[in-house]
């Protein structure tokens, strides 16, 4: 098993032994997320698992004991889900006699293995090479980098197939394999230093343990004697008498916790503790630790490290221009390779680690520039809109544009008329009226006689923009005939989907609406002009490409209702033009949002009966964990049992969740769309931007389990009609009452000051979609919450690219070597 999901199982089995208090690790669970997520990018875990870690250890803290041990086995069930190996059982470890297999023994080197290898075949890039990071091997890289590593004394034939498991096979693949975190015994302090009421972590060697009875057997007692060769502590645990099998008399570990006096002796009681290893007690300095397999120890590779890095470090030519670096206050190459390796300080550290991410951050801007550039070198028809026709058209509508919708459109025009092919991104809040300007710009492309083809994610999402564009395109208004806008998802009938198909051939269909389905082979345009893609991040970046191929070079434009800050926006889309829709429809009303503590549940549910008796509808939706279905499916039936027959018993609910087929959940929500339910009782499978205008209540349930993105997403469901809505926001507990992503829903309606907020306090896992998934495995040392790292590699590639967009100036050699590299090696087309 990967070291990295080797380490969560270990920490996840603790906290179930411990009763899910949060003690695995020293200072909750969370405190491991730092080091855990460097650990798991080199170990090339998959991008959707490290953010579904991040997001549920981040806010582990908050949670109930039950709650806690739903997001463990949840978490687990998904690993497991996409890492069977994680499931299997785990072999018992040799007996600590047990000699250490030949095979890591230092051996003699041999003549073979003194002469430098011919350089490796190409090979497909695995976690770790150098190849896969930027600043990997250039012209200007010492040649003997290129040696296989039985070139190094103590590493024979054997020694060499054990490391190719890690991704090891050159020095300079061993420049570029990082540590998965680091033990810090630079500030420690010795025991006979220790004063009674500090907070500490100390470490030493178990002399002594025992457990025994106290309070007449009512409760259990386990004592240890820990020593740092200065002095001893006594440690105490009550009622926890599993540690008895845990530690044992040797065993090195470091503790936390409080320190205090009894019977005039220092104590710890209930410290926190973790193994560490016994040869790193007594270094003194940062010490790096390294992803693992079988039949390496740590202390070995260690040496191993020691003896490349050291040397080749110091030596390797340095691939960013100097003006760049020195403008970005960087450190050189070699000295950050050197630092992230045997840091000298947590600061030295922390600039090894900038550079390194600068790089990554850097790299992947310079690409999207890139890509950016080669697609408007492609030509596209030119769309010329007369003034006094779109101003016809816009007056025709049954509403007002925005100021934010016109800013859209006239970036869209412009972008029509260019002569390239739009790539445009549009960004707006729920409700903001993205659909109004995609209609608009799907009426100017069928005027001229082209086609447009618009696809969503779901069928009921589908069938909705259909009845807007039919609205807004045909009519009596409309430009378009009826049948020139068809609709096509899964279950249209096959007659229906021949006419569809024969209507596209021929030319007569101008305007497409559908899902997946528009991606099938037997779906040909005859002149695809347009395509426009709702909710892009449900959508990866091969479906993307499909729908591009079904016409020559046609204009795109995708829509997205997340509110992403503009910082993660450049960089997650840098290669498309953005337009955000800032404000709302004139007349729509800002949902009024409160925050009830749990025992005031009866109010939420007096309003709930106001409403549906004044003819509206409401929403009642339960937390989803995702890797539980099974556990939230039951507590949202159960729930629904409860308040269909006990709270609610004259009204009509529904009842929709993650188990249901997808049939039966559109089923559902058509349902409560058209009235037959008063209540939709429901899990956060309502899907994204479904429009139901009568629904004026949203009570969320567990509020605090869900992020400000999440939670905004469902406010989102209700204040679509002209009536005052409300969102009424119950958190598990009284004490999360004051949690700050609630306080900030009640505080502000704007999506994008949500986002903010969401991306400092959570990371960026709530606006990652399939989009990522391309690249985030190249982001080793850099992350996306570093805004002010971002927009600094941001500024210097943009810069850069200005001076120099092919990088042919001698000074740029090298970075377009790396450069080429790096998005040759897996990371791919990210629009």
């Amino acid at each position: 098993m990967r070291p990295s999901l080797e380490k969560l199982r270990k920490f996840f089995r603790l906290e179930h032994q411990n009763g899910y208090n949060d003690t695995a690790i020293i200072g909750g669970l969370a405190k491991m997320l730092d080091f855990w997520e460097s650990e798991a990018r080199s170990d090339g875990i998959s991008e959707d698992i490290i953010q579904a870690v991040l997001q549920r250890l981040g806010s582990y803290a908050s949670l109930s004991p039950a709650s806690r041990a739903e997001v463990l086995k949840g978490l687990w069930k998904r690993i497991g889900q996409q890492y069977p190996e994680a499931m299997q059982k785990k072999t018992a470890p040799p007996p600590r006699s047990q000699p250490l297999p030949a095979s890591v023994e230092p051996a003699a080197p041999s003549a073979e293995a003194k002469r430098p290898a011919p350089p490796p075949p190409p090979r497909r890039s695995q976690p770790g090479r150098a190849e896969s990071a930027p600043g990997g091997l250039t012209s200007a890289t010492p040649a003997a980098l290129r040696a296989e590593l039985t070139v190094l004394q103590g590493v024979g034939p054997r020694h060499a197939q054990t490391l190719s498991k890690l991704g090891l096979r050159t020095l300079g693949d061993m420049l570029y394999y990082f540590p998965r975190r680091y033990e810090d015994y630079s500030q420690l302090k010795p025991i006979k230093e220790l004063f009674y009421g500090q907070h500490v972590t100390v470490i030493g060697v178990v002399q002594s343990l025992h457990g025994r009875p106290i309070r007449g057997g009512q409760a259990q007692l386990v004592e240890a004697i820990l020593s740092d060769g200065t002095a001893a502590l006594r440690l105490a645990w009550f009622n926890q008498p599993w540690i008895i099998n845990r530690l044992h008399a040797g065993d090195a570990i470091a503790v936390s916790g409080k320190v205090e006096q009894y019977l005039g002796r220092l104590v710890m009681n209930n410290p926190d503790f973790e193994p560490v290893e016994a040869e790193s007690l007594h270094t003194n300095r940062i010490v790096p630790i390294y992803s693992l397999t079988e039949k390496i120890t740590q202390k070995w590779l260690r040496g191993m490290m020691n003896q490349v890095v050291t040397y080749w470090a110091p030596r390797l030519v340095d691939h960013l221009p100097e003006s760049v670096r020195k403008a970005a206050g960087l450190l050189p190459l070699g000295e950050a390779i050197l630092q992230a390796h045997f840091p000298d300080s947590q600061d030295k550290l922390q600039a090894a680690r900038k550079r390194l991410a600068f790089d990554e951050i850097f790299f992947l801007q310079m690409g999207v520039l890139r890509q950016k550039r080669d697609w408007q070198s492609v030509t596209a028809r030119i769309f010329d809109v007369p003034e006094e026709w779109m101003e016809a058209r816009i007056q025709a509508l049954p509403f007002q544009l925005t100021a934010a919708q016109q800013r859209a459109l006239e970036d869209i025009l412009v972008d029509l008329g260019s002569g390239r092919p739009m790539n445009r991104l549009l960004q707006g809040d729920v409700g903001s009226g993205k659909t109004v300007v995609a209609a608009l710009t799907a009426s100017i492309v069928a005027h001229a006689g082209a086609q447009a083809a618009v696809m969503a994610p779901t069928s009921i999402l589908a069938e909705q923009h259909f009845r807007n564009f039919s609205n807004l395109l045909a009519g009596e208004n409309g430009i378009l005939p009826q049948p020139a806008i068809r609709l096509l998802i899964g279950d249209t009938p096959e007659a229906e989907k021949e006419s569809v198909r024969a209507g596209l051939q021929d030319g007569s269909v101008k305007v497409l609406i559908g899902t997946h389905a528009l991606l099938e082979e037997p779906v040909q345009f005859s002149d695809l002009e347009l395509a426009v893609i709702d909710e892009q991040h449900r959508f990866g970046v091969e479906q993307r490409a499909s729908l591009r191929t079904k016409g020559r070079a046609p204009h795109l434009l995708v829509m997205t209702a997340t509110p992403i800050p503009r910082s993660l926006a450049l960089t997650l889309y840098g290669d498309l033009d953005l337009s955000v829709i800032d404000e709302m429809p004139l007349g729509r009303q800002p949902v009024s949002t409160h925050v009830l503590r749990p025992q005031e549940r009866e109010r939420a549910y007096t309003l709930i009966r106001s409403q549906v008796k004044s003819g509206r509808q409401a929403f009642i939706i339960y937390p989803l964990i995702e890797e539980s279905d099974k556990i939230e499916a039951r507590a949202a039936v159960d729930d629904y049992q409860m308040l269909s027959q006990e709270i609610f018993p004259d009204l009509k609910l529904g009842l929709l969740h993650g188990r249901m087929r997808p049939d039966e959940k559109e089923t559902v929500m058509r349902r409560f769309r058209d009235g037959e339910f008063d209540i939709l009782v429901s899990t956060t499978v309502v899907e994204v931007g479904v429009d139901v205008p009568n629904a004026t209540v949203m009570l969320v349930e567990g509020a605090n389990r869900f992020g400000l993105a999440q939670l905004h997403q469902l406010r989102g469901r209700v204040g679509r009609g002209a009536q005052q809505s409300y969102c009424l926001l119950i958190p598990d507990h009284e004490d999360a009452v004051e949690n700050d992503r609630l306080q900030a829903m009640a505080e502000s309606n704007d999506g994008f000051v949500l986002a903010e907020r969401d991306l400092q306090q959570r990371g960026p896992g709530e606006f990652l979609g399939t989009r990522q998934s391309g690249y985030a495995t190249g982001l080793r040392m850099a992350s996306l919450t570093d805004v002010d790292l971002i927009e600094s590699a941001r500024s210097h590639a943009q810069q850069l690219f200005a001076q120099d967009a092919k990088l042919e100036a001698p000074e740029n050699a090298l970075l377009a070597e790396a450069l080429e590299r790096f998005w040759n090696e897996g990371v791919g087309d990210v629009s």
